[in-house]
């Protein structure tokens, strides 16, 4: 006979890969209980411990009268977000400078022709947005870039650990438009580094820009 923590266990599993692979997107509302049930094909104590398994985890939310939603994607940016709710902007660019140097580094390397490709239209949108005076898009626009040249380094961990970090990097972006610290074509020269494959430039071109915005 399968133990029941055994079966709990397994249902925990089947939900977080629900709300990891996005079939339940963060903000939508996970189905009622007599539906789990017949999707896990387990008894409702189960589902019942196993979904207040995840609310205890940050991954979901019980909203009283209304039902469960899904609140994250993973226990790590839970982790994350409560480690930098207060963080200084400060912090924020330090640990950026230690992950985007890397990653600019490594997508030197690694980038594809499609990532290529893909940097060059990112950098053009980011200018037109700054042009435009649209502080949304300008905030949007660099960002994009920056998750960009993070996947074109194609390590994987790295990803995860930035994609965890995306809220208090893009507030970081918006504080620094705001401020006037990033002009139209600040990254115009990391980008063409990466593009022509030259790693050292394109970490030397990452670690300027941040150590700028640190006053170093």
């Amino acid at each position: 006979m399968v133990r029941r923590t055994g079966l709990i266990d397994t249902a925990v599993d089947e939900l977080r890969e629900r709300i990891e692979s996005q079939q339940w997107p963060v903000g939508t509302r996970i189905p009622a209980e007599p539906a789990l049930v017949d999707l896990l094909g387990v008894g409702r104590n189960t589902v019942r411990e196993a979904v207040q398994s995840l609310v205890h985890a940050g991954l979901l939310e019980r909203r009283q009268g209304s039902g469960t939603y899904v609140l994250s994607r993973s226990e790590l940016a839970v982790t994350m977000g409560r480690q930098i709710a207060d963080a200084r902007q400060r912090d924020v660019v330090e640990v950026r400078r230690a992950l985007e140097v890397e990653a600019a580094r490594l997508a030197a390397r690694r980038r594809t022709a499609a990532d290529a490709s893909g940097l060059l239209e990112l950098r053009d949108e980011r200018a037109s947005a700054y042009h435009a005076g649209d502080l949304e898009a300008m905030v949007a626009t660099d960002l994009g870039l920056h998750r960009a040249i993070v996947r074109a380094g194609a390590n994987p961990l790295l990803v995860t650990l930035y994609e965890n970090l995306l809220d208090a990097i893009g507030e970081n972006i918006r504080f620094n438009f705001v401020t006037d610290a990033h002009g139209h074509d600040a990254h115009d020269h990391l980008v063409e580094a990466i593009v022509a494959g030259d790693d050292q430039t394109a970490a030397d071109e990452t670690a300027r820009y941040l150590s700028a915005l640190l006053g170093e």
